[in-house]
């Protein structure tokens, strides 16, 4: 592996102090005080990470064909697009089928740099989901089922040590004692395609549940006034809570409520991208389920009105979000970068040690970011 040292002069996303970073292949070595750079120089800041990625570039995750091949196409995609690092997610299908996927797809990630690089982690949406109309989302509720620890080990088995995101619904039987022995192998639980009421929620929380998966999402259209999930959740444990930035799954006027209700360290943004984002409009799959996707990239299944995932690119992620919230860029980065990344424990940040393929960033919201992720020679 070449030990090339390499240096680049730009301004610190969050202070905008003038800094060099030297850096090699694998990490940057150090931070250092420059001198003023031209007006046009960069600003440099911690690399993306998206908790959850279904598929991408035209690339369905939940495909039993998927290749070797077509996963590099989509980390190429997601590059493209400014986020090197990823939790690969797979969503419902029977427990069997989940294992059998995560297994194949973890073998190539282990012996391949590339995919050992950007694939940061699993995210398991699924099958322990609610069966109700609205809160199973797209999912399919003919083979969800109970968790269990049993079921948990299995899961263990295959992600080892490699960080892992489980999202399950707490009502379901069996939830509880899986919640423990999940958080207690090292494993992160959220709670998401969920019905549970407060008590339910307290409990999971009790249990070892720590964040919540796309708050204002997988829930019934109309909801009822007094008593409801968001309600219930905002009104409950301290949670990680994911937000999908796109203005769609979540309109503007909540997305700001969020923030103001929410501490902003306990916010992370997530595209919960499907193989539409960073592709054209058209007709893609989510496993066995046909959906499209228009000009407005709002991902749903033809002839329904609820959405299935997003075609949203961690790039536009960041740009939404600011102009939702009538503000710069640099103000809501950490959002999709070092707040997931302490979460999950991640090495994140700029600084010696940190990982070298930070961002490279220019534009503004206004016309749009350009996010490069640096990439050593």
């Amino acid at each position: 592996m070449s030990t090339h040292i390499q240096s680049i002069t730009g301004r610190h996303w969050k202070t905008g102090d003038w800094i060099s970073i030297e850096f090699n292949q694998k990490k940057i070595l150090c931070v250092s005080s420059a001198a003023h750079g031209s007006r046009n120089a960069p600003w440099l800041a911690p690399s993306l990470l998206d908790l959850q990625v279904n598929g991408y570039g035209g690339v369905d995750f939940q495909k039993q064909s998927l290749t070797e091949a077509s996963l590099m196409k989509a980390v190429e995609a997601l590059n493209r697009d400014g986020c090197p690092r990823f939790f690969l997610t797979l969503t419902t299908s029977d427990w069997p089928s989940i294992l059998s996927k995560l297994k194949r797809i973890k073998v190539w990630r282990d012996n391949n740099p590339t995919l050992r690089e950007c694939i940061a982690g699993w995210h398991v949406e699924g099958p322990f989901l609610s069966e109700e109309p609205g809160y199973c989302g797209a999912h399919d509720t003919s083979v969800m089922e109970d968790p269990s620890p049993e079921k948990i080990n299995m899961l263990k088995e295959i992600t080892q040590t490699d960080p892992t995101l489980l999202t399950l619904a707490p009502e379901r039987p069996g939830s509880m004692e899986s919640i423990l022995h999940a958080s207690q192998l090292g494993m992160r639980v959220s709670l998401g395609h969920t019905n549970a009421d407060t008590a339910c929620l307290s409990a999971a929380a009790s249990a070892g549940a720590t964040g919540f998966t796309h708050l204002g999402n997988a829930c019934p259209q109309k909801l009822d006034r007094h008593d409801n999930l968001i309600f219930r959740v905002l009104d409950s444990e301290s949670w990680m809570t994911g937000i999908i930035p796109d203005g769609v799954h979540v309109s503007p006027a909540l997305f700001r409520i969020l923030h103001n209700l929410i501490p902003l360290n306990q916010i992370y943004y997530t595209t919960d991208a499907m193989s539409a984002a960073g592709a054209a409009p058209g007709r893609y799959t989510i496993g066995n389920i046909e959906v499209e996707v228009g000009d407005d990239q709002v991902v749903r299944q033809p002839g329904q009105s609820n959405f299935a995932g997003s075609a949203l690119k961690p790039s536009e992620g960041i740009t939404r979000a600011a102009r939702m919230l009538h503000t710069n860029w640099r103000d809501v980065w950490n959002h999709f970068s070092e707040i997931p990344s302490r979460w999950m424990g991640l090495p994140t940040g700029l600084h010696a040690g940190a990982p070298s393929n930070f961002s490279i960033v220019g534009g503004d919201v206004t016309v749009g970011l350009s996010i490069q992720v640096n990439k050593p020679a």
